[in-house]
């Protein structure tokens, strides 16, 4: 059973060998991210394994003009890869779970540092100004956290959360039953009006790009903080700018930013960026920036590696597959 790999990181090295062993795999690697030049190394390779980079349907074709079948992205989120392109053609796309608290549990750490103003203390401390000025931070207790999607990463998050002794609301077009004795379901406008913190944990689709945007976020209190460890394209990043420069918000804290692509997971740190928004973002003192990494932990890198090869293998086997995208 072969499979090729792209985007080859050696922080999944003893993963992917030990799957090897187990499957009865066999694998080809590339540590760039594939592209129209390097596609041909995966000719004759059924299946590919991709991360969170563009797969526009010219790179699909591509693929499939050189015997792909499948490609599973070892990522939870699907939004690079042009569904709609693949299933004209019969490319068939899987994703990978993993654990649900590495994501979970680094939202609560920039819920924490945004409302403590952590960013600007370390700056200060940099040039030795100790002093108390502009860094008086809020607790987290008896503020109104507002959850936009309860799935896995929303639930997790809403269980190590609620000992702070916040109140709760979430917004989801299904609730969650086992959720009810954490939360208060609201419709989207109710938690927007009511939350101090609002935090986002859908993935991005087409009904749901630019979510916060100029009218939503007019919506919300004044004072109110943002968090975004889902998808950049949730968040309008004018608007979120004018909020910001106005006062509207009291700050932001995103692990991932519309426009990031090509840019996270490089290095660039000589490079002159053409993404203006990026940069007025993390100019400000109350907005904090990563470079989406919410879900790189130790557990997550071997989730995500066991996951999509299992579901090469499911493929490869024609079982059934509970990671494809249906």
């Amino acid at each position: 059973m072969k499979v090729f790999i792209y985007g080859y990181r050696k922080e999944e090295i003893a993963f992917f060998e030990a799957c090897i062993k187990k499957f009865g795999l066999e694998i080809a690697t590339c540590e760039q991210r594939p592209n129209m030049e390097n596609a041909h190394l995966a000719k004759d390779y059924p299946c590919i394994s991709v991360l969170s980079t563009p797969m526009p349907k010219e790179l699909i074709q591509k693929f499939y003009d050189l015997g792909v079948r499948f490609i599973s992205t070892r990522t939870v989120g699907y939004d690079h890869i042009d569904l709609q392109a693949a299933r004209k053609i019969g490319m068939r796309i899987g994703n990978a779970t993993y654990a649900s608290e590495s994501v979970a549990d680094y939202t609560i750490m920039l819920i924490l540092m945004a409302l403590r103003k952590m960013k600007l203390i370390m700056k200060s401390a940099e040039v030795q100004d100790y002093s108390f000025d502009g860094v008086q931070g809020r607790n987290l207790k008896n503020k109104t956290l507002g959850v936009i999607g309860t799935g896995n990463i929303g639930q997790t998050l809403i269980r190590h959360i609620a000992g702070f002794e916040c109140h709760i609301l979430a917004y989801a077009p299904h609730p969650k039953e086992a959720m009810k004795d954490y939360v208060t379901y609201v419709d989207l406008d109710t938690l927007l009006k009511q939350s101090d913190i609002i935090t986002l944990h859908v993935p991005l689709t087409e009904t749901n790009y630019h979510m916060i945007n100029k009218e939503t976020i007019d919506k919300m209190k004044d004072g109110a903080v943002i968090i975004n460890t889902a998808r950049g394209g949730l968040i309008d990043n004018e608007a979120l700018i004018e909020a910001i420069e106005n006062g509207k918000l009291a700050g932001a804290a995103l692990d991932v930013v519309e426009g990031e692509t090509g840019i996270y997971y490089n290095n660039r740190k000589a490079a002159i960026l053409k993404q203006r928004e990026m940069a007025i973002l993390n100019a400000f003192p109350n907005v904090i920036m990563s470079p989406h990494m919410a879900f790189l932990t130790d557990d997550s890198n071997r989730d995500m590696v066991y996951h999509s090869m299992e579901s090469c293998v499911d493929f490869l086997q024609n079982k059934e597959n509970p990671w494809e995208i249906q």
